[in-house]
């Protein structure tokens, strides 16, 4: 088991990474709650189906209610956050009981929102299931959708600790492990030319990708996520850098129907056309080819959708988390491992749309 110790000015707390680390979780909660008394676990519906019964064995003692979730984006409804926060209620959560959030990203986004809200916060643990979680079950931020946004609606809210329990991932299917992997490879570009080298020598296909290879990136990633969040908790400076090729991410995914195309896939794509916008005008120099059939061999789609309009696109980076006053700013490169942001005017994002 590896421990990876997260700094932030409002909590510090440990994220525990290996095979078999929900066994600590019961020895967590007694040592850490006193006086605990209800446990909530949100999960959704596939996680349940595959692995809420091994959760369930190490917590049997607990008796703790569930919530059960649709899978995907869908969990991330005003709707479903309503009920369930109405579960907590019914069961008679108090400021004594605690949130355990049993699944993927957006499980995460939801059982931390609904944590931040009830009783104006109560603790949650982050139990995630999939490698896109090694990126948001860490640095507190919740949220659920929009129909005009992704994430608009949320809070920083951290949690108590994250047990990554790497058995769930084998029964990731391929699309959630290309998902999940994209940021990791975005948490090498932004800040570590040796790590990106590094998976670029070594990750060749990502169906076969050991445990042990798979193990080493995602500690790598969670790292590069806690060293940036220790020093910036609420995104007002350098965290902004962790959204590196969401911009045109989150558009493509609000436009394509949230849950109809992967986060990390379409973030990828928003990646290819982030590194394009720094070699133009930052003139960094990345090959961007090699990259893009890097990418294409692991099985990741590098161009935008062909239905997708352009100027709704646009439209929808101009409400991205990052603009102000309409004005579109993208997180860009002026080097492998050293990001900054920039105010792009829309004819130049319109250009490298058209030239994508």
């Amino acid at each position: 088991m590896e421990t990876i110790q997260i700094h932030t000015d409002s909590k510090n707390y440990d994220v525990y990474v290996g095979e078999g680390v929900r066994k600590e979780i019961g020895p967590f909660l007694a040592n850490h709650f006193d006086g605990l008394s209800r446990i909530l676990i949100i999960t959704d519906e596939t996680v349940a189906e595959l692995h809420l019964e091994k959760l369930l064995f190490e917590l049997k003692s607990l008796n703790p209610v569930i919530f059960t979730a649709p899978s995907g984006e869908k969990a991330k409804t005003f709707e479903v956050f309503y009920a369930a926060l109405s579960t907590a209620l019914e069961n008679k959560l108090d400021r004594k009981s605690v949130i355990l959030s049993f699944g993927g990203g957006a499980v995460g986004d939801l059982s931390g929102f609904v944590a931040a809200s009830f009783m104006r916060g109560i603790p949650f643990i982050q139990v995630p299931t999939t490698i896109l979680a090694h990126d948001s079950a860490v640095g507190g931020k919740v949220a659920i959708n929009h129909p005009l946004g992704k994430n608009m609606i949320g809070a920083f809210h951290q949690p108590e600790a994250v047990f990554y329990d790497l058995a769930f991932l084998k029964t990731l299917p391929v699309h959630e492990i290309r998902s999940g992997f994209a940021e990791v490879i975005k948490h090498a570009l932004i800040d570590d030319i040796d790590f990106y080298n590094w998976l670029k020598d070594n990750v060749q296909d990502l169906q076969t990708l050991s445990l042990e290879m798979l193990s080493e990136s995602l500690i790598k990633g969670i790292r590069v996520k806690g060293k940036i969040v220790g020093q910036d908790e609420r995104e007002t400076g350098i965290r902004a850098y962790l959204n590196f090729g969401h911009t045109l991410g989150h558009a493509i995914e609000s436009e394509m129907g949230y849950g109809n195309f992967t986060h990390g896939e379409a973030v990828m794509i928003g990646m290819i056309y982030a590194l394009k916008l720094s070699n133009q005008l930052l003139g960094l120099t990345f090959d961007t080819e090699e990259f893009t059939n890097w990418i294409e061999r692991l099985g990741y789609e590098s161009n935008i959708p062909g239905n997708l309009s352009h100027e709704k696109l646009i439209n929808k980076m101009k409400q991205d988390k990052k603009s102000v006053r309409d004005e579109i700013r993208f997180v860009l490169l002026e080097q492998l491992g050293q990001p900054t942001v920039k105010e792009i005017s829309e004819t130049i994002l319109y250009e490298q749309l058209n030239s994508y």
